[in-house]
This record gives C-alpha cells, structure tokens and sequence, in this order.
C-alpha cells in the first residue's frame, strides 16, 4: 500500500514537473474516464458559454461551456471518435466512456475544449454567450458579452 502511494505521489510530482516549463504553468484534464486525456500549453484566447440545441444535447446540460485555443497549444493522448456536428465543425468523444473531448474546425486551427474536462477548477472565466435566444430563462445574464447567434 505504501509503495503504491509513492508511485503515485512520484506520478503526481512527475506530471507536475512536465506541466511547469520555463515557469509557464500548464494545464490538463481529459474525459470521465481517464483514457482520454489534453495537456494545454498557454492561457485559452478566448472563454465562452453556448446555448446552441446541439451543445446543449452533446453536453446533456442547459449550455456548454468552452476554453478555446490554437491548435498547436494543445497535446492530447487516447483515442476519440468524431461527429460532424455542422458543415464546419467535428464533435470528438472518448471512445471508452463517451466523454465530450472537444470540438474542432476545418476552416480555424482552433480547438475547443470543455471547461468541465479540465482537472483544475476555477481558472477559466467565460467572457460571451453565444445563441442567447435558446438560453434557459431560469439562467441570468451574468455580464458576458451576448450573441444572439454565433459569433460575427
């Protein structure tokens, strides 16, 4: 048992290390399950909320929330299944547990990742809401810039 805790406190130690690189703090998360799993190397470009029918059913929530970064910002480790969700845009999902993973586009090198799939809390803070018109009227406006689609 003791030597099960030293392992995993050196695996903790180590992953701590890898993720602090020339005093840059990074972050990681990944799926329910742990067979999926992102590394991120920067702060996000942008934090934001969507109400859209199709984040709200992917995320079985009233929205879906999301860090978005360039794609070069992102390591990731596992496998994914995908969905086209729109004519732009593919839906990745941990192949075990069925975990939202991300969502990627083919005409931006922008990934976006769900604020939920991080390990840390409380770091990320959206800014804007998208598809505000589908937004639930039990959530109240929290000061985010609002779109009553997507974004321009």
């Amino acid at each position: 048992m003791n030597r099960l805790m030293s392992n995993s406190n050196d695996e903790a130690r180590d992953r701590e290390a890898a993720l602090v690189r020339g005093g840059e703090a990074k972050h990681e998360g990944g799926c329910a399950c742990g067979a999926w799993r992102f590394v991120v190397s920067s702060e996000p470009d942008r934090v934001g909320l969507c109400h859209c029918m199709t984040c709200r059913k992917v995320h079985g929530s009233a929205f879906g929330a999301y860090a978005v970064y360039h794609a070069e910002q992102v390591s990731m480790s596992g496998a994914t299944r995908a969905w086209q969700s729109s004519a732009d845009g593919r839906r990745h999902f941990c192949t075990v547990c069925g975990s939202v993973a991300y969502m990627a586009y083919v005409n931006t090198d922008e990934i976006e990742l769900p604020i939920g799939a991080f390990d840390e809390t409380g770091f990320l803070k959206p800014t804007y809401e998208l598809f505000c018109v589908r937004r639930e009227p039990w959530l109240s406006a929290g000061g985010r810039r609002e779109y009553a689609g997507d974004r321009p």
